[in-house]
């Protein structure tokens, strides 16, 4: 599961804007769209393809209005939603060993949320005086503003200059670091949301948003036993079945449209096959549904899904290979003792 948010529907916007806020001297938040616009001609084209193929999908980042993203913090507590807490704590025993290994270095992280985690590097690097420089990426400026102004009063020496976007948007978009070195983090293993194809050009991104030496952390989910991986998507809270449903309201704000959400429902497994969890939205009845922005009528029959999000998981050999392939170099792999959960340090090379 992602923490890629999009929040205060704000997002998918097409022209840069700064918005000064407290601190102004400290913190910059660059909105990469126009703020005044809920919907610009080319958005939804994805909803479009995704409702129109067999079977039909859902881009994953339609999960993340205001409610989506509060609903994904609520997620991470959870006790059957092992990730968090695991990658938490390689990081707070190796983030030490992180800002030893990149020296002063401007973190850049990617589908920041809530930055919790963040705080774990911001503290190692602090501990070695070295300078505070953070540049969060979301598509939620609500999360961003109101984290930034959390680690601005934690953090008497921190300069934040966020940006409200996807992460393809702020990966081209990046201007120079403003430390001598840059290391792009993405955590939480959101990784897995990508399709192969789609993780091959991420890499490629990430690569040409840093300089030769720049560094990049990966937080990755690991094979292991699908009875442990199906509980960590069907919580028995309902929190996650809620967090899948609020897409579809999401939608009909967005686009003007009648889904339903009391005839749906959610449905989670781990495909073995393709070594990645599932989630769907599975069609109570047979029901016509409509989003007018869009100009889409779509048909969909009792029992008959939308796949909202996958989540791959990983081999760190396999992974490592991918890496080095693309002009990434793995330095350094940690994990938790059980093995359930890999952080990769690697360090970008010509290739």
């Amino acid at each position: 599961m992602s923490s890629f948010q999009t929040g205060d529907d704000r997002s998918f916007q097409s022209v840069a804007e700064k918005v000064p806020l407290k601190g102004a001297n400290r913190l910059k938040i660059d909105y990469l769209g126009n703020l005044d616009i809920p919907f610009k001609e080319d958005e939804g084209m994805d909803v479009v393809q995704g409702l129109s193929r067999s079977p039909k999908t859902l881009p994953p980042k339609y999960f993340y209005d205001d409610r989506g993203s509060q609903l994904f913090e609520q997620i991470c507590d959870l006790p059957e939603y092992y990730l968090t807490r695991t990658e938490t704590a390689i990081l707070q025993q190796y983030a030490g060993a992180i800002a030893q290994h990149t020296g002063a270095c401007e973190l850049v992280e990617l589908g920041s949320g809530s930055s919790t985690k963040t705080r774990l590097l911001l503290e190692a690097y602090q501990a070695q005086d070295h300078p505070l420089c953070y540049r969060p990426i979301d598509v939620s400026g609500g999360i961003l503003e109101s984290s930034a102004q959390r680690l601005l009063q934690a953090y008497d020496q921190l300069k934040i200059h966020a940006l409200v976007g996807t992460y393809e948007q702020a990966l081209q978009t990046l201007s120079d670091a403003y430390l001598p070195q840059r290391m792009i983090c993405f955590l939480g293993s959101s990784l897995g949301n990508l399709t192969p194809d789609e993780c091959d050009r991420f890499f490629d991104q990430v690569r040409l948003a840093l300089r030769s030496g720049g560094y990049f952390l990966l937080g990755v989910d690991l094979h292991k036993a699908t009875a442990q991986l199906e509980a960590a998507y069907n919580d028995s809270q309902g929190v996650t079945a809620a967090f899948n449903l609020n897409l579809l309201h999401h939608l009909n704000w967005r686009f003007n449209g009648n889904f339903d959400v009391a005839q749906f429902e959610h449905f989670a497994f781990y495909n073995t096959e393709l070594q990645q969890i599932e989630m769907h939205l599975r069609s109570l009845k047979s029901q016509t549904i409509s989003l007018k922005t869009l100009n889409l009528t779509i048909e969909m029959a009792a029992g008959e899904t939308i796949r909202s999000e996958i989540s791959r998981k990983f081999d760190l050999a396999t992974l490592r290979s991918q890496l080095q392939a693309k002009g990434l170099q793995t330095l350094q792999v940690w994990q938790d003792t059980n093995q359930w959960f890999g952080l990769l340090l690697c360090q970008c090379r010509e290739l």
